[in-house]
């Protein structure tokens, strides 16, 4: 190997730079599935509408996140992750400029769709995709750290958006927002010019094809099976997470103490995210998978027993620390399994389908707290899905072991 091909080597400090920069446009790319949430009372009150109905535009824009990292992480596999971070910038740029100026609920809604969601999809997917070429031996580390980036921005965004809101209004604040994700991701796209070599994706695609021969299961119905445990861990995880800061202001705490507890919990679920790399990468994802899943049904247990503000701040606390590090393993799982050619892709798809659990599961509580004037049956609703996800991956991880016995495979399905 020449000096050049070990400097740009999986696990290098080549990558390990690369995740940081990832890391960070991650985070200002990830913004539009936050500040809906935020100004959910403002949107609610500035267009007359149900709580339903403001909550729209949290399910437009995790739509459009879900479609954005489909169409990305394809444009990722075929171009390189250039393209997509540029292409994101400019949509998210003039969408929440739009966003600013819109004069109703569905102007609202349809740019958080068309804009705000499909180029916020351009932080997520294809930057995971990205970096698992340039990681073998801290795969999973590194996936939960570019993964982190949402949450990162759950937690530095609604801070600012909630002083933005009181000092210049929510459209202003919308505005100044387009203008700064321009401003971080457009210069920072250059960064990302070097792909991974030609040897290293055929190691990975030889090592995934032996994998996925010993689960006894297609690339595309294990696949379809993530997606489908995907949808059902977020439809729960929604329900804390878009409906917090309402959720605080129906008790009396307030917006401000709703949005404390958002970024606490998205700030704890960084800890979460990365501590879940450290055991992915000697456990395996599903076993990690399966862990933070049982996990997160318990905190929403919790939530059914417990809301004064003092309380709340402790069980959004042990919600963050416990689900954080769910979604990434999807990830982790699909790069021991699937082809790596078509990470982008294929991470895309199962990605999407947790974000469209999200927008369900954001949706639907809404509408059980108008039909119920009570957010209890909407945690109960949450606990049932998050049993459904534990039902598939157990039913997974037992599949693997009877396939492969006397092994203890790090990667176990």
């Amino acid at each position: 190997m020449t000096p050049e091909d070990q400097r740009f080597a999986p696990d290098s400090s080549y990558a390990w730079l690369r995740l940081a920069v990832s890391l960070l446009v991650g985070t200002a790319a990830c913004v539009g599935t936050w500040s809906v949430v935020v100004v959910l009372p403002s949107v609610q009150a500035e267009f007359g509408t149900l709580r339903a109905g403001a909550a729209l535009p949290y399910t437009c824009v995790m739509i459009g996140f879900g479609f954005g990292n489909i169409a990305m992480g394809r444009v990722a596999d075929r171009y390189g992750i250039v393209v997509p971070i540029v292409l994101g910038a400019l949509l998210l740029g003039a969408g929440y400029m739009l966003a600013g100026v819109a004069q109703s609920l569905w102007q609202f809604a349809l740019v958080h769709l068309l804009l705000i969601g499909i180029g916020g999809g351009a932080g997520f997917s294809p930057l995971i995709a990205d970096l698992s070429h340039w990681f073998r031996r801290h795969r999973g580390l590194a996936v939960v750290f570019g993964a982190s980036g949402s949450y990162l921005a759950g937690v530095i965004w609604p801070q600012v958006i909630t002083w933005g809101l009181a000092t210049h209004g929510w459209r202003a604040t919308h505005v100044g927002i387009g203008v700064t994700v321009l401003l971080v991701m457009l210069p920072l796209a250059a960064f990302f010019r070097r792909r991974p070599s030609a040897e290293s994706i055929a190691a990975d695609e030889a090592a995934s094809a032996g994998a996925r021969g010993d689960l006894g299961l297609s690339a595309n119905q294990l696949q379809w099976l993530l997606a489908a445990a995907g949808f059902a861990c977020c439809v729960a995880m929604a329900m804390p997470q878009v409906h917090i800061v309402a959720y605080c202001g129906d008790l009396g705490y307030g917006v401000a103490r709703g949005a404390e507890m958002l970024s606490l919990m998205l700030g704890l679920g960084i800890i979460s995210r990365i501590g879940s790399g450290f055991v992915a990468d000697r456990i395996g994802g599903a076993a990690t998978l399966a862990l933070g899943s049982l996990m997160q049904g318990l905190a929403l247990f919790l939530y059914l027993w417990f809301d004064g503000l003092t309380s709340l701040f402790i069980v959004t606390g042990i919600f963050g620390l416990f689900q954080g590090g769910i979604v990434p393993m999807y990830a982790v799982i699909i790069r021991e399994y699937l082809p790596a050619r078509e990470a982008g892709m294929r991470i895309g798809i199962v990605m999407s389908a947790t974000i469209l659990g999200m927008a369900f599961g954001g949706y639907v509580s809404g509408a059980i707290f108008d039909a119920f004037a009570s957010y209890r049956a909407a945690f109960l609703n949450g606990l049932a899905w998050n049993l459904v996800n534990l039902t598939v991956v157990c039913w997974l991880m037992t599949r693997a072991r009877r396939k492969t016995p006397g092994h203890s495979a790090p990667a176990a399905v």
